[in-house]
């Protein structure tokens, strides 16, 4: 699926994991109004294309009318949001998002690595902030204020403009992921090289940011 293995025999364990793991983190970073939302929004639409495009209609057309189900939504969610999704929204949605990406990977809709390309502002800031909560040996299962975008927030940044900042981000990863789809194979590696430094560099700048509150703030 990634191009570079086969995961064979442990295929049924490693999909469990991403199902389950999809379904957790769209709750974790459904913290802020409009967020899920648009990543719903703007993911699954990019999935039905590429299934349309595919001629895959079950997954387009399941893709896109959950985009066009999450934009009605969103319309009520962004801020200040009247609606939420909630719990049973979040995970419901984020497991919908993972079948729809093993059922495009497993029919040759696409490659592995656009879906996670498409959704890596969600899997990115959920997984390496749980990872940083794990090596630093604090309960990875409490609520905190660790994710990059709540850490925008506490640097000062309203919820507008912060998830306003994220859907351009969103756009960029869909862009990359577009990218990567039709481009020949020999320069799928650069573009993943230029994705990977998109959110290097965010990284540093969220990282500035909470470095001159701190200095205003001593």
């Amino acid at each position: 699926m990634l191009g570079f293995f086969s995961f064979s025999w442990i295929a049924v364990p490693l999909t469990v994991m991403f199902l389950v793991w999809m379904a957790n983190l769209y709750n974790f970073m459904d913290g802020m109004d409009g967020f899920a939302g648009g990543m719903t929004v703007l993911g699954c639409g990019l999935l039905g294309y590429l299934a349309w495009q595919a001629h895959h209609p079950v997954i387009a057309v399941i893709a896109i009318l959950q985009s066009a189900a999450a934009a009605g939504f969103l319309v009520h969610n962004l801020p200040p949001a009247k609606i939420f999704m909630g719990d049973v929204g979040s995970v419901s949605t984020g497991f919908l998002v993972a079948a729809l990406i093993v059922l495009g990977c497993r029919d040759g809709v696409f490659d592995l690595w656009v879906p996670l390309i498409i959704f890596s502002p969600f899997i990115l800031d959920a997984t390496v902030t749980l990872v940083w909560r794990a090596l630093r040996h604090e309960k990875v299962w409490e609520a905190h204020r660790d994710h990059y975008y709540q850490r925008l927030v506490i640097g000062g940044w309203s919820h507008k403009r912060t998830v306003f900042l994220a859907y351009g981000l969103m756009a960029l990863c869909g862009v990359f992921a577009l990218l990567y789809q039709y481009a020949v194979e020999a320069w799928r590696s650069a573009i993943l090289g230029g994705w990977v430094m998109l959110f290097v560099v965010l990284a540093l700048a969220v990282r500035g940011i909470e470095r001159r509150i701190q200095l205003v703030g001593s």
